[in-house]
């Protein structure tokens, strides 16, 4: 799919199908504009696994600028012995003047090297220790910050509310080896809801930013929600960063601006079936998005214990599986000043507007939410244009 501005997608087609080395699972794709490959020069290579009884990285490659894809001849370019080892993502780290790979293995990552993406020279495994093991660790991603490294990692199970979610790891990276500067068995949590799981980022975005985008889903019942024509969808963009609190570095979660310039500049008076709705807080806070049959979503912000909850039990149907209805939890690592929240049909995502805390739920009312109720705050309601 593309888009000139991450909101509105048109589908191109399905240009990479199975195979006899498998089905196709996650990867990433980088523009080889040194024809490093031998592709030629601007070819868009994508890596990506191939999963079959076993699961091994494969190429494809595009000469015209991603409509169509070739498969690489030599495929498969790695392979292991290991049940779970998938997920390439791929970069070009200038420092080293080599290509960069990590990629999931079981319950740790692979970090390798190379000259022309066909040919792998691991470097180094990180995980042991570190982070949540809860369940196996897939689609990683590892994002340059500046003058720290910021290392994604997709777990399922293991999330903080049970079922998938995204932990993240901070440290150093001298493209080989990623040294955590985290405490080990310290858990950071990207997005504390419980529908963010499978997140992947953009390379070379407009202006250095790292966009990322999740995919808006539980596996503890992607499989049973109550959807028709569509199983599930991509969480809103959002752009990463890092910041600083009381001494320890977090990874920072805001929309990405273009989600932003999709609603209209002046606010409306009423809520719509898609719409975004900013909060200045004044202090505690309780926000409560309603419909007439009593369906609701409470979101209650607590000053003293710096913590940002949603309680989803009563959003309307709950009842396809016993791990829907649980409420989330977030610390907000220090004050909140305005909250933006982004409501659906069937989904609602919350973001700090400095961003220091994000959480992304989906919810089924049977009708949309059409009463908005703030105390301790003040809300704008924005329409989409």
């Amino acid at each position: 799919s593309i888009s000139r501005d991450l909101v509105n997608w048109t589908f191109e087609g399905d240009p990479v199908l199975p195979d006899a080395l498998g089905t196709i699972f996650s990867g990433s794709a980088v523009v080889d504009k040194d024809n490093t490959a031998g592709f030629g020069a601007g070819a868009i290579v994508a890596m990506y696994t191939s999963a079959a009884r076993s699961q091994t990285q494969s190429l494809a490659y595009s000469v015209d600028n991603g409509k169509t894809f070739v498969k690489y001849a030599g495929n498969p370019v790695l392979v292991s012995n290991t049940p779970d080892f998938r997920d390439p993502h791929v970069f070009w780290n200038e420092e080293i003047g080599k290509w960069n790979m990590i990629l999931a293995e079981g319950q740790h990552m692979k970090i390798y090297t190379s000259h022309n993406l066909k040919e792998w020279t691991f470097e180094s495994d990180f995980g042991e220790g570190y982070g949540c093991h809860g369940g196996v660790w897939e689609c990683p991603d590892l994002l340059n910050m500046g003058d720290r490294w910021l290392l994604i990692c997709n777990i399922n199970p293991g999330g903080p509310f049970g079922g998938s979610a995204t932990q993240y790891f901070v440290g150093s990276f001298d493209g080989r080896k990623f040294v955590c500067e985290d405490t080990p068995g310290e858990i950071k949590w990207m997005d504390w809801g419980k529908d963010h799981y499978a997140t992947v980022t953009f390379s070379n975005a407009p202006d250095g930013r790292h966009v990322a985008m999740p995919w808006m889903s539980n596996w503890q019942y992607a499989g049973q929600v109550p959807t028709r024509q569509y199983r599930s969808a991509n969480g809103l963009p959002r752009d990463l960063g890092l910041f600083t609190y009381r001494g320890e570095s977090y990874c920072s979660v805001k929309p990405s601006p273009e989600v932003l310039r999709a609603f209209r500049d002046k606010p409306s008076r009423k809520l719509a079936d898609a719409c975004r709705i900013d909060v200045k807080l004044r202090g505690n806070a309780t926000i409560t998005l309603s419909n007439a049959k009593g369906e609701c979503v409470v979101m209650t912000y607590d000053v003293a214990n710096e913590t940002f909850s949603m309680d989803r039990s009563k959003s309307g149907d709950t009842a396809f599986s016993a791990d829907f209805a649980v409420g989330t939890n977030a610390p907000t690592r220090g004050r909140i000043r305005q909250l933006q929240i982004f409501v659906d049909k069937s989904s609602i995502e919350v973001f700090d507007a400095d961003g220091k805390m994000a959480m992304s739920n989906i919810v089924f009312p049977s009708s949309p939410y059409t009463s908005l109720v703030v105390n301790g705050g003040k809300a704008r309601v924005y329409e989409l244009r």
